[in-house]
């Protein structure tokens, strides 16, 4: 009881010391917890950017496709760039805080070899509302893409590519897993489990050094999407996908995505590939090596799909 009193009512020097040491503590974490649950809210609501172009004198004839993904706001558009009749469909899945429209230069890549080509934004990205889940709710997304693209009468419904960047990346071997429809991927920068996206973000803020702040960080973030709690990393997956050729490219700048790249390569069963890359982000590279990349892209296609018509086309 004497100790609880002083405990409670401290007058010797030690206890006075340890009541200050665990103020300190509780203030410090309810501190680190209110920082990250801001980080976390930014990060989820990243700063969007929409292009719009005109569906009648842009170059490669596009179309533009509605189609509904679940949720509250599930109304989506996406840009159909058409190749051969018949072909497989390439879609392109932008990565975190990039969009639709800044992936151009590889649809023509793409366009210019006969493939059908999609784009479309995330939730959160482009004209897009909502917040990022980091692919938990994309790839649903992308699945909802792929019914919308397959009732048309131009394409092969049952043939389909995918490339992705780190977001991108994620839903598209997500949704590969499960879907036979893909016979193609190429997956830049991908991760494992959504939160490890939280981490990088995190650390590009500055704050990842302090004391548990990338932790708390992730358990904000994991509480915001607590109904896929259960949802296992998709290195479990992997074994899905034998037989189904994969493209991962690493890029040396991108220090933790690059090694979760390499570990989800080397899980993962044949055919596979790796490609080390200097720098990474399609977007933001220069000419010189966007067009290498784009070459590299669309050579990984043209070799492990095609564009050749479907039967009966």
């Amino acid at each position: 009881m004497s100790i609880l009193f002083e405990l409670r009512y401290p007058t010797k020097w030690y206890t006075k010391l340890f009541t200050a040491f665990v103020a300190l503590i509780f203030f410090a974490g309810l501190a680190t917890l209110a920082i990250a649950g801001f980080l976390v809210y930014r990060i989820v609501k990243p700063t969007r950017t929409s292009t719009e172009i005109n569906m009648n004198t842009f170059p490669g004839r596009p179309d533009s496709v509605q189609f509904e993904v679940p949720g509250p706001i599930g109304h989506r558009e996406g840009w159909f760039f058409p190749g051969f009749r018949g072909a497989p469909t390439i879609i392109l899945c932008h990565g975190y805080e990039s969009s639709k429209g800044e992936l151009l230069t590889l649809v023509s890549a793409l366009q210019d070899h006969q493939y059908n080509v999609f784009v479309f934004d995330f939730a959160g990205h482009g004209a897009n509302g909502g917040t990022t889940s980091f692919g938990y709710r994309e790839t649903a997304e992308l699945k909802a893409a792929m019914d919308a693209i397959a009732q048309r009468n131009d394409v092969d419904p049952a043939s389909f590519g995918i490339w992705g960047y780190n977001l991108g990346a994620y839903v598209a071997l997500s949704e590969a897993e499960t879907d036979k429809r893909i016979h193609a991927l190429i997956l830049d920068s991908i991760y494992d489990q959504p939160a490890q996206m939280v981490r990088v973000e995190v650390s590009k803020t500055g704050l990842g050094g302090f004391p548990f702040m990338a932790r708390a960080a992730e358990l904000s973030f994991d509480w915001l999407n607590y109904e896929h709690r259960q949802d296992s990393a998709l290195s479990r997956r992997l074994p899905a996908l034998s037989g189904v050729p994969k493209l991962f490219v690493q890029a040396s700048d991108e220090r933790e995505l690059g090694e979760s790249t390499r570990e989800m390569y080397i899980k993962s069963p044949e055919p596979r590939e790796l490609a080390v890359l200097a720098h990474g982000n399609f977007v933001s590279l220069p000419e010189d090596e966007k067009r290498l990349y784009e070459n590299r892209v669309v050579s990984f296609f043209l070799v492990r799909l095609p564009p050749a018509a479907g039967p009966g086309k």
